[in-house]
């Protein structure tokens, strides 16, 4: 049973939420919570897998639950969600150990795929707002004053690197294959190997490694 809290200071969009996957045989919703304060207390209480987090909320946004939460529990996943006005503050939630966003029109079965995809280890890039978020990460990885490589990126080989920039452009493994005429098979096991390389987490840490250092 996937246990998941609801941060949203919006009630008709946690309602919303609460109806689309409390609908769902293997999801449980353990709480909600209309500000990152309360959503950080009841992460200790409820002790959830996951957290869609809104990121414009009173008191605490979701960017600070993020940071709060992944440092005192960093074995809850957090969804962010967010609107195309919110890419200024992605950036810094995906930094702060977010495991990916959703746009908060998006259809019933992307939501439930993503909790999914997250839950089970994986990261959630959606690909209508990547290269908007993309740019912001550029213009705030360039603000950096004598900015050096990452020494890892000595590590990486060229095939490794074309697949860092296609994750960083939010294209996912079905995708990558194509591009690049691999079996998915050969592609997830070059995305492990990178991972390990680079000690990363995931592979929405990888795209901001990959944006940050210019490959």
């Amino acid at each position: 049973m996937i246990k998941i809290l609801l941060a949203d200071d919006q009630d008709i969009l946690t309602e919303g939420l609460k109806l689309i996957l409390g609908a769902e045989e293997d999801i449980e919703i353990v709480g909600t919570a209309d500000n990152g304060k309360k959503a950080y207390e009841l992460c200790r209480i409820k002790k959830p897998h996951l957290v869609l987090m809104d990121i414009q909320m009173p008191e605490v946004n979701g960017v600070e639950a993020t940071a709060m939460i992944k440092k005192d529990f960093p074995q809850i996943k957090i969804i962010v969600l967010t609107t195309f006005n919110d890419d200024e503050y992605i950036y810094d939630a995906l930094k702060n150990g977010a495991s990916g966003y959703l746009l908060k029109d998006t259809s019933p079965a992307e939501i439930l795929r993503a909790v999914r995809t997250v839950y089970n280890g994986g990261a959630l890039i959606q690909s209508e707002v990547a290269v908007k978020v993309l740019d912001k990460f550029s213009q705030l990885a360039n603000k950096a004053v004598d900015k050096q490589a990452d020494p890892k990126v000595k590590l990486l080989t060229d095939r490794e690197i074309e697949i860092c920039r296609l994750i960083a452009e939010g294209k996912n493994n079905q995708e990558i294959s194509e591009e690049l005429f691999l079996s998915q098979g050969t592609v997830k096991n070059h995305i492990t190997k990178i991972l390990l390389k680079l000690d990363l987490r995931d592979r929405t840490q990888l795209a901001i490694f990959t944006i940050n250092n210019d490959l």
